[in-house]
């Protein structure tokens, strides 16, 4: 069964449309399972009705003429419940309807399954017999597994579709739900960046010189002859005349009779050289890997190696694009910092990440620099992007490709409004942060990078809660000296001089991985991470502690913090090892005190031991992001469970009332960072839980700054009086909601909506 479904799924995955798809999803399941029909129908997303979209056995003139409500007949008995039915006589059945010309008079036996993808409904697959039989369970199975298989495969193609689609209507443009990576909204055009030497990720694209792109072709295949030559020349005593022989094979699949002959045909048709190497080489290899034959399968990765051989010559000659469009949204399979770079400052509108996360190096580097990202857009058919216009949602973590008129339209007045409010709130950059009877709440700012000290500065920020000092390994090929960090870390303290600059050492694991330091872990949330990996190597943890404290000499306004701790034996070893690098610096003559040093609480085993770090340390800081996701045990960077992740659920908020009330008990000040911190509607809760900073991105500071002025510390508590008794995320965001609503600030705040 296994192979069945591999063979299946393999083949619908090689299908070029929608269309075809579905096509081979009829014939292949009809001839899996023995069944004289096998159908498909789709929910249309405007009429919401289930469109008779594809068929084996019966009447196939009635394809996508036909369709049914959704609680119509048998098909919309399994749509509407959302399970299967298997019926041996499906005539007696009380939602069976007769439709006339259809043609499954004859076919007693019934069993259908529905198409369900991250709990949407997309349509239901059908097997049909006259024989009068129940379906055995081993049938059933099968059914409703390869409907699962299928249901991501058909939704993909369902958004190609969609994108490839001119003057589409506004509730049928495609949308791809990813996670927001930096808040915004940018429309532009979509730039792909392949990664290097990747036949798979080559996006189709028009050629706008067709005999440039063959001349740019014969080069490559010039030069790959040449390698292959040179290599069977060096290797001519080494091998068999049998071996031997292969390199002219390999020489005779580059002709013009052959493989070439294939891509220059497309290339002459319109298409780029590196699409058309693409589209050929893919199609040959996936014919190779379906092959019986061992001996034939394995010329796959021949095939494979020549495409990818040429394909890096032809990235060679096109790798200093310079055309950028005014407005470019750059799309990749990977952002990275470099990636970035790449696009002139000007003309970078927005960011969209096909893997990746919200923390991710490239996400933090987008929010420094203000502009909209989404990460995680793995359903993103990017190889069909083109150059088409697409929507970037930073705040809700969409991509609405090739939208409509209105779509635009309706987005094109989002970012008006988030432009003039942004001029708005300009004017607050030196007023203090202060409730409306006087209570003062410092803005801290979450950094990475020396651009986002600079913003942060342009929007009013007292000082630093987070300095991300991995971000400074991330950008080297090794690990940086004690002199680079002490350069580094001395230029972000100097700039904030005297406001505290809060520096956290080295974090990473989990999604962070130092490419010369790689982690590689089967649950890397849960494994090596944070202070865990440097108290193992207390030489990269003891360097850079004394970077930083040389750097604070004649400052005095460092702050260290430690992440991940879990564990009171984890911060007293890391507080000993750096009272440690305190004398050693003293020692060479460095005079600068000791500076206050705070724990992250950010780990469910924290939350308990709050009184006991509080004891131990001069401060505490909540990272809500991690907090969250551990407490709730949701990948915050999953596209796939991010409904479920809420840091307004109301474990989160009694997590956090419990850490202000025992850090307070012993005395010691506590801070937030992570998202929460920026988000105006759980402003007013934190504020009367009592903390004493909130730190976050530059960006959402305005915001914070504006609620807060607009409200009193007796609206907050009400606030979070209000609940007692509460026991569900959305009941909490309508309390916080409602209070945003009740001040007149809901124009300032983007509210928990669908913006699309």
């Amino acid at each position: 069964m296994i192979e069945v479904l591999r063979k299946i799924v393999q083949a619908v995955n090689d299908a070029d449309d929608l269309t075809q798809a579905l096509e081979l999803i009829v014939h292949e399941v009809r001839g899996a399972m023995q069944t004289e029909v096998c159908t498909v129908y789709l929910k249309d997303r405007s009429s919401q009705r289930l469109v008779f979209r594809a068929t084996e056995g019966l009447n196939k003139e009635k394809i996508g003429a036909f369709s049914l409500s959704i609680d119509e007949g048998l098909v919309g008995w399994v749509a509407s419940r959302g399970e299967m039915l298997n019926l041996d006589d499906a005539m007696a059945h009380p939602s069976f309807q007769l439709v006339p010309g259809l043609g499954e008079e004859s076919f007693n036996t019934f069993m259908g399954a529905p198409i369900i993808h991250q709990r949407d409904l997309l349509g239901v697959l059908v097997v049909q017999q006259a024989d009068t039989r129940r379906f055995s369970d081993a049938e059933e199975a099968f059914l409703i597994t390869i409907s699962a298989q299928l249901a991501a495969i058909i939704a993909h193609a369902e958004v190609t579709g969609a994108a490839m689609a001119v003057d589409t209507p506004a509730e049928q443009v495609a949308r791809i739900q990813g996670v927001a990576g930096s808040p915004g909204i940018a429309i532009g055009q979509a730039v792909y960046v392949s990664p290097t030497a990747d036949l798979g990720a080559v996006p189709s694209r028009r050629a706008s010189n067709r005999r440039q792109e063959m001349r740019i072709f014969r080069s490559a295949l010039a030069r790959v002859r040449d390698d292959i030559e040179v290599v069977a020349e060096n290797l001519r005593e080494e091998l068999s005349p049998e071996d031997h022989a292969l390199f002219g094979v390999y020489l005779s699949i580059l002709d013009d009779s052959t493989l070439g002959g294939e891509v220059a045909a497309l290339i002459k048709a319109g298409e780029w050289a590196q699409g058309a190497l693409s589209q050929v080489m893919i199609k040959h290899i996936r014919h190779f890997e379906r092959m019986e034959h061992s001996y034939l399968r394995e010329r796959a990765v021949d095939v494979r190696d020549l495409g990818t051989r040429v394909l890096t010559y032809l990235q060679d000659e096109n790798e200093n694009r310079e055309d950028w469009p005014e407005r470019t949204i750059l799309v990749a399979d990977e952002i990275t910092a470099s990636t970035l770079g790449e696009v002139p400052r000007e003309r970078l509108a927005g960011v969209v990440s096909l893997r990746g996360s919200a923390n991710s190096h490239a996400a933090i580097v987008a929010r420094g620099m203000g502009i909209p990202a989404v990460m995680g857009a793995y359903d993103l058919p990017y190889n069909r992007l083109g150059d088409k216009p697409l929507v970037v949602d930073g705040y809700s973590g969409r991509v609405y490709i090739n939208p409509s008129r209105q779509v635009l339209d309706r987005f094109q007045v989002a970012v008006d409004q988030d432009q003039a409010l942004s001029e708005e709130l300009a004017g607050l950059r030196g007023e203090l942060c202060q409730t409306l009877d006087g209570k003062r709440i410092p803005l801290w700012v979450n950094t990475g990078i020396i651009e986002d000290l600079e913003g942060a500065l342009d929007q009013g920020a007292e000082g630093v809660g987070l300095y991300r000092t991995e971000v400074g390994f991330l950008l080297r090929d090794r690990f940086p000296s004690e002199e680079e960090q002490r350069l580094l870390y001395r230029e972000q303290l100097e700039v904030f001089a005297p406001s505290p600059v809060t520096m956290r050492t080295l974090d990473i694991g989990g999604d962070k991985s130092l490419p010369y330091f790689p982690i590689q872990e089967d649950n890397p949330f849960l494994g090596w991470r944070g202070i865990r990996v440097t108290l193992d190597h207390p030489e990269i943890f003891l360097a850079q502690v004394r970077a930083m404290l040389k750097a604070n000499e004649g400052l005095g306004n460092l702050r260290v913090l430690l992440p991940m701790i879990s564990a009171v034996e984890e911060a007293d070893e890391a507080l000993a090892l750096i009272r440690r690098c305190h004398e050693e610096v003293i020692a060479e003559g460095y005079m600068e005190g000791l500076p206050p040093v705070g724990v992250m609480i950010e780990v469910p085993s924290a939350v308990w031991l709050t009184g006991a770090l509080a004891s131990r340390v001069d401060f505490l800081s909540v990272g809500s992001n991690d907090l969250t996701q551990y407490l709730l045990a949701v990948d915050r960077n999953n596209a796939r469970v991010a409904d479920l992740y809420h840091g307004l659920h109301p474990a989160v908020l009694g997590a956090l009332r419990q850490i202000v009330d025992a850090a307070h008990l012993k005395g010691c000040s506590v801070s937030i960072c992570g998202e929460m911190a920026g988000d105006p509607r759980a402003v007013p809760l934190l504020l009367a839980m009592g903390f004493d900073q909130l730190s976050m991105s530059a960006i959402n500071l305005p915001r914070v700054k504006k609620v807060i002025n607009s409200l009193t510390m007796a609206d907050a508590n009400e606030a979070l009086a209000g609940l007692e008794g509460i026991h569900s995320s959305r009941e909490v965001i309508e309390i916080a909601e409602g209070l945003i609503e009740r001040k007149g600030l809901d124009r300032y705040v983007r509210l928990n909506r669908d913006s699309g």
